[in-house]
């Protein structure tokens, strides 16, 4: 199998390396071949600046004064001027040079924190080049003056959990994931229609939201051992509150545990296991609705006057009213109502509070659609939500010490909701999942997908524009953000990752990606399987549990075919790969990131750290060797790569003029870890 050759590969040039240092090891020299595309002429080309810490350096707080440092790939004569904006006017300090090589200049400056979201940007002044006048800003390079928009920016204070940064998620909808022996005994309950466990999820209409498979809370508790093979640290459940339909997402009350999962008894057996551990779990709470049973809805429609019809945007009482997407089934919450905020978010008594303390002592929590919450016409009120629940869980921190995660769900560009004391991070959609899904797109037409909300099928673009893209829209995003923010290769939301790319190597492609870029890797139960669904609720399939000898469900083993046909082991195997590498390699998890190549089939990037550099290719199909000269990085050789399937790493020539060579073959990646340089 394809997987299967790229480790043998990786084996085999582990076996030729020789020792360029003591305790490291670098890829043989590799041989030169045709036409080559020098990474001079793309991005890689570029002065570089990110706010990880190999370049944005000093403890961040209100009014420290950090130092900048910008990499220029040139000799030429040249200054640098840092352009920050303090207190709404833009403050220029001219750069001072902080080294030089063959290569390039290194430059110095001031970033000071003196705002609630703070600036700056760089003009690069090369009278001698046939682009004298540059702006550096976290979009790229500009020719010509830029908004603020794209400036860098920093805030003053990071208190986001520090954990996050460090951690490997996985989304599970529990209806879907394992069955325990007590679930066995619940009768299906009125709204549902019972699935044998290996059938096939209804992919559209009333079936989706009725279809019962009868997971629950305790079959995950008795399946840790798989999580942890796969490196798995955080745990997140998709909606576990009393509802109507299988998808929880409209909930009857916030007090109660589904007793279908097992009721309160069951998350508390289940937040115990994962914490001994050394797991943590996230909660899904819906604020921007509730179900047409909540037991808040219905006393709203009971009485006009009474406390909860208040907590509704009635228009006419008692059948007309807002609702999200105009689904009556899901009326919507009105945030103007002080009771509201205290029963839903604010305090220990809460419904954010109480799931936050012991016995559950959730790690944090998910928000469903939080783009919506809080806003209706001429009211927005998303931000007072996102900082209730921020004080809320403050609360919480300060009463047991322990650091919770708020996360909100946003299918668009999410940067205006991630500024000051709110949402921690984002499902970041826009900033990965659409643009690896547009380059990797082959999907069976007759699956008839359509582009994430767009009446449109998926498009199939080029690096370039896909690379573009994703620069726009992580520059809008502050750094403690993109790293607490969420990366999917598709979710219980959207088609599965399989079906979007069409294959194995495509698939093994965007593994590659989810582990090495910026921000959490989310897995979606049953990717690592090779799961495939042409539709969100077609994508939520349940996992082909192997049985022992006894009939009991194996923690740790899988039958070779689930409800979509053959397990992907391959797959598997990979997953489980790059989840070690992730944690071995800090830069992965906590670098800053460049991007340093967009061919039309290959992108390269680099995640920046001063323990070392990684740099990370990623090739959809065979394409012309691509040459990195490592002193316009500036850096080393590689201490160790990893070469899998089609595509080929090592050096062309060693020293000062080292090179690195990339070839691809076909669909494949490549990750070098990097010596610092010196």
């Amino acid at each position: 199998m394809a997987g299967e050759r790229g480790q043998e590969r990786e084996a085999q040039a582990g076996r030729r390396r020789t020792t360029s240092r003591q305790g490291t090891t670098a890829p043989p020299p590799c041989p030169a071949t045709g036409a080559a595309a020098q990474l001079g002429i793309g991005i890689g080309s570029e002065p570089h600046h990110d706010t990880g810490p190999a370049y944005l350096l000093g403890e961040r707080a209100g009014g420290a004064t950090l130092t900048a440092r910008l990499w220029v790939p040139t000799t030429a004569d040249h200054r640098v001027i840092l352009r920050q904006v303090v207190d709404g006017e833009p403050v220029n300090t001219e750069m001072e040079p902080a080294g030089r090589s063959r290569a390039g200049t290194w430059w110095q400056g001031p970033v000071r924190l003196v705002n609630p979201v703070n600036r700056y940007r760089f003009l690069i002044l090369e009278p001698d080049s046939p682009t004298p006048y540059r702006w550096l800003h976290a979009a790229g390079v500009s020719d010509h003056d830029v908004p603020d928009a794209t400036d860098f920016q920093v805030l003053p204070h990071d208190d986001g959990p520090a954990w996050v940064p460090d951690a490997v998620a996985y989304q599970i909808f529990p209806d879907r994931f394992a069955p325990s022996a007590r679930g066995a005994r619940r009768p299906a309950p009125q709204w549902a229609q019972p699935h044998g466990w290996l059938d096939e999820p209804p992919a559209e209409g009333d079936a989706t939201a009725q279809a019962w498979y009868g997971g629950d809370l305790d079959g995950i508790a008795e399946h840790l051992d798989w999580l942890e093979s796969l490196g798995i640290d955080t745990v997140y459940l998709t909606p576990v509150f009393p509802a109507g339909s299988v998808h929880r997402y409209d909930s009857t009350t916030f007090d109660e545990i589904d007793p279908l999962l097992g009721g309160a008894p069951a998350l508390e057996r289940l937040s115990r296991a994962l914490h001994a551990r050394g797991m943590r779990l996230i909660l899904d709470l819906t604020t921007n609705h509730t179900g047409e049973g909540h037991e808040w809805f219905r006393s709203a429609q009971a009485s006009a006057t009474s406390t909860e019809a208040g907590f509704y945007s009635f228009s006419r009482h008692p059948d007309q009213y807002a609702s999200w997407l105009d689904v009556p089934s899901l009326p919507k919450l009105d945030h103007r109502s002080q009771e509201l905020r205290r029963r839903l978010l604010l305090g220990r008594d809460s419904a954010v509070g109480r799931w936050l303390a012991p016995p559950v002592s959730a790690d944090g929590w998910r928000v469903d659609v939080a783009n919506m919450t809080g806003r209706l016409g001429m009211v927005d009120l998303a931000h007072q939500v996102a900082g209730d629940m921020r004080a809320t869980m403050g609360q919480a921190e300060a009463d047991d010490g322990r650091q919770r995660w708020l996360v909100a769900e946003h299918g668009h560009d999410a940067s205006a909701d991630l500024q000051g004391p709110g949402w921690h991070g984002t499902m970041n959609y826009l900033g990965f999942t659409k643009p690896l899904w547009a380059w990797l797109s082959d999907p069976d037409p007759a699956d008839g997908l359509t582009w994430l909300g767009l009446p449109m099928p998926l498009p199939h673009l080029g690096g370039r524009a896909v690379v573009a893209g994703m620069r726009q829209y992580l520059a809008q995003m502050p750094t403690s953000s993109l790293e607490r923010s969420m990366n999917m290769l598709c979710s219980h939301d959207t088609p599965r990752v399989r079906t979007v790319v069409g294959s194995r190597p495509a698939h093994l492609v965007a593994a590659t990606a989810l582990f090495t870029m910026a921000g959490v890797p989310t897995i979606f139960s049953g990717d690592e399987l090779g799961a495939r669904g042409r539709t969100g609720e077609h994508s939520r399939t349940t996992i082909p549990w192997a049985r022992d000898e006894r009939g009991a469900l194996r923690a740790d083993e899988v039958e070779e075919t689930g409800s979509w046909g053959p397990v992907d082991r391959a797959v598997l195997d990979r997953y489980r790969r790059l989840s070690r590498l992730r944690r071995d390699l800090v830069a992965l998890r906590r670098g800053g990131t460049r991007f340093l190549h967009a061919g039309p089939d290959m992108i390269v990037w680099l995640r920046t750290h001063p323990q070392g550099d990684v740099l990370v290719a990623l090739a959809r199909s065979a394409c012309d060797e691509l040459v990195v000269p490592l002193e316009r990085l500036p850096a080393q050789g590689p201490d160790r790569t990893w070469a899998f399937d089609a595509v080929e790493i090592g050096l062309t020539a060693g020293g000062s003029s080292a090179q690195l060579s990339i070839r691809a073959h076909g669909p494949g990646s490549a990750v070098a870890a990097l010596l610092p340089w010196e």
